[in-house]
């Protein structure tokens, strides 16, 4: 079996929060205190992609989410922060909740069609918005859990020789050894030692495990 360390747990979960206003940050970090949620407020876009700069690795290693302010005076605004995380394919593992003024809403449900989590119109209910945080982060983490899965499997078959690719392939077709063995002109017992070094490398007991977790992997 495959005895890779495991990757180290995902830290606690945090909300960040992007908005010009103080009093704003200020209010929603306080409400996160009271339901026990750690938050990092940015006064800017422009502040929030600075810190995602230096903290690639940090974002990757827990759950989190974004409050977005959609309409910031000068400077980046929140749809155009939105935009940019698209880019970097980050809105899976960082799904993103907007702040929307009654005029925003419109704007708003085009970003929800462009992968946006949700948008809270303001003044908002702090029930209904925690709530969206805690489904937000919750998804963060399915997103994080997807990824670490994703770079594992790609690791084993980086490990895999090219025979045992063949033979992993042939396998998961489904065919015995015997016809594997025809397939690529070599004996049964041949086929029988990489079978078993495919299926140590790739952390599996069976064929139907290979099958299935090169299915739910790879799409």
């Amino acid at each position: 079996m495959n005895h890779s360390p495991p990757p180290p747990p995902l830290g606690l979960p945090v909300v960040h929060i992007v908005d010009d206003e103080a009093a704003v940050r200020d209010a929603l970090a306080w409400l996160l205190r009271t339901r026990r949620l750690l938050s990092h407020p940015h006064d800017c876009g422009e502040a929030f992609e600075a810190w995602l700069e230096g903290h690639r690795a940090a974002l990757l290693g827990a759950p989190a989410c974004l409050l977005l302010d959609m309409r910031m005076p000068g400077g980046m605004g929140g749809v155009q922060l939105f935009e940019r995380l698209i880019e970097r394919a980050l809105t899976d593992v960082l799904p993103v909740i907007f702040l929307s003024g009654h005029g925003d809403v419109p704007t708003a449900v085009a970003a929800i069609q462009r992968g946006a989590f949700d948008f809270v119109e303001k003044p908002f209910s702090d029930n209904a918005l925690v709530d969206r945080i805690e489904r937000a982060l919750k998804r963060s983490r399915g997103g994080l859990e997807r990824g670490r899965l994703h770079t594992a499997l790609q690791k084993q078959l980086a490990e895999l020789t090219e025979r045992e690719r063949e033979v992993m392939q042939l396998v998961v077709d489904g065919r015995p050894n015997k016809l594997i063995a025809d397939a690529l002109a070599i004996s049964v017992r041949t086929v029988e030692v990489h079978r078993a070094r495919v299926f140590e490398k790739m952390g599996v007991r069976s064929a139907v495990e290979l099958a299935n977790l090169l299915r739910e992997q790879t799409g």
